[in-house]
């Protein structure tokens, strides 16, 4: 009975093994969907995205929309062009920040106005060239993180 209870002690204090598939860290780098369309229109696949290969992808992706051929995309063809080339109906921009003239139509000409407000606050450098680490966002704190405590 002595040897029973540094053993029962012995076992409580073994750590137990994290469980599998546990929950993964939050990720502080991230890309907007702006961001990954506009890396996807490298055009000359060189890892730079300059502002004519930009308005080009832009173009072939308005074509894609249904009712394109008028010139006018409406919300509910923006959403699905957003879907497919943003990755989320929601992603912005938002048909609403995109559609300027407030007609409730989206034109090309609106859509590469807005990109370029994009382009031109990823360029950091402001060399009217878009390389892969303009179009990552670092975030100094990870989402959902607990509150840091104050130093006194």
């Amino acid at each position: 009975m002595p040897m029973l209870i540094p053993l029962i002690l012995a076992l409580q204090a073994v750590p137990a093994a994290p469980a599998a598939g546990g929950a993964q860290p939050p990720s502080t780098i991230f890309a907007e969907p702006a961001a990954l369309f506009i890396a996807a229109c490298d055009g000359e696949n060189d890892a730079r995205v300059t502002q004519p290969e930009l308005n080009a992808c832009l173009a072939r992706s308005f074509a894609t929309a249904e009712g394109a051929s008028t010139g006018k995309i409406g919300y509910i063809s923006y959403a699905d062009w957003s879907l497919k080339w943003l990755g989320d109906r929601n992603a912005l921009p938002s048909p609403f920040e995109v559609d300027r003239d407030g007609d409730n139509a989206i034109t090309l000409v609106e859509l590469q106005a807005r990109f370029a407000q994009f382009f031109s606050r990823f360029d950091r450098n402001r060399d009217g060239v878009l390389v892969r680490e303009e179009l990552l966002t670092i975030r100094s704190f990870a989402p959902n993180a607990p509150p840091r405590s104050k130093r006194r």
